[in-house]
């Protein structure tokens, strides 16, 4: 058995903005200074969110895996920087 934690995943859009800058990167940015791990963003091939198709503008997923204590300190950062996107938590095992 490994460490337990949490893995986040956060679902916007390639063109959602923070502050006149792209979305996902401001949350990588506040990520890795916030101390995270690490953090991915994964560009799907299609999709769409509710009844709203992107067109040109693809899904995006940012994930991280952490501590829950780490993780609960910037999910109020992450809520307020994507206010109206999913953000889902997870219970993850670590392998050691």
């Amino acid at each position: 058995m490994g460490t337990r934690a949490k893995q986040v995943s956060i679902y916007i859009n390639e063109g959602d903005e923070w502050q006149d800058n792209y979305l996902h990167i401001e949350i990588l940015v506040m990520l890795r200074n916030e101390g995270i791990a690490g953090a991915t963003v994964v560009r799907a091939l299609e999709g769409f969110t509710g009844n709203v198709y992107p067109g040109n503008k693809l899904p995006l997923v940012i994930q991280f895996v952490d501590s829950e204590e780490n993780v609960v300190r910037v999910l109020p950062r992450l809520r307020e920087m994507a206010p109206t996107r999913l953000i889902t938590l997870q219970d993850v095992d670590v392998a050691s």
